[in-house]
């Protein structure tokens, strides 16, 4: 439990340790492809859990289930290229993963919280839909999701190869294109 709150600590001193470099870390972020092997500690993955745990919910019902895998054959049979030591956090929540939306959102915020924590501590992260019917048709319950759960997104992490995020992230739309002000 010490080591939870100590993480903790660690973690949410990385996001506020000014106000230039959050602002740095909002911006730079990307979605890696450079994973390479390497065994994540215990450590880092708590910390990335506790961050998807502690994400925004509707009306606070935090609908969600993470399942680690860390087993390379079956992590394979969900993202055939995945590297060993690599981890996939397969987020679930009751339900067919389709007709619930505020459970959907739920989900990608507990998704997207898990992929900021695992950057912020100097790892990759990806966030995966593509999987997700594949997992729902037919490998529930070789992952042990809960009974009546079904994915809904998929988050990888591991070790990376350090890129300049700026260069390495693909294209964004201008902002121009995307935001009104009335």
């Amino acid at each position: 439990m010490k080591r939870i709150a100590l993480i903790s600590v660690f973690f949410v001193c990385i996001l506020m340790n000014a106000p230039a470099q959050n602002a740095d870390f909002a911006l730079n972020h990307y979605a890696a492809r450079n994973f390479i092997a390497g065994a994540l500690s215990t450590a880092e993955l708590d910390t990335v859990l506790q961050a998807g745990i502690r994400a925004p919910s509707a009306r606070n019902s935090q609908p969600w289930h993470f399942t680690v895998v860390r087993n390379l054959a079956l992590a394979k049979r969900i993202v055939p290229d995945i590297a060993d030591g690599n981890a996939l956090i397969v987020v679930s929540a009751s339900g067919d993963g389709k007709t619930n939306g505020a459970e959907i959102l739920d989900c990608g915020l507990a998704a997207e919280s898990m992929y900021l924590a695992a950057q912020a501590i100097g790892l990759g992260s990806r966030i995966y839909t593509g999987p997700v019917d594949a997992v729902n048709r037919g490998l529930k319950s070789d992952l042990g999701l809960p009974a009546g759960h079904s994915a809904v997104v998929i988050v990888r992490i591991g070790k990376v190869r350090q890129v300049d995020a700026v260069s390495a992230a693909s294209s964004r739309k201008a902002a121009s294109a995307l935001v009104t002000y009335k």
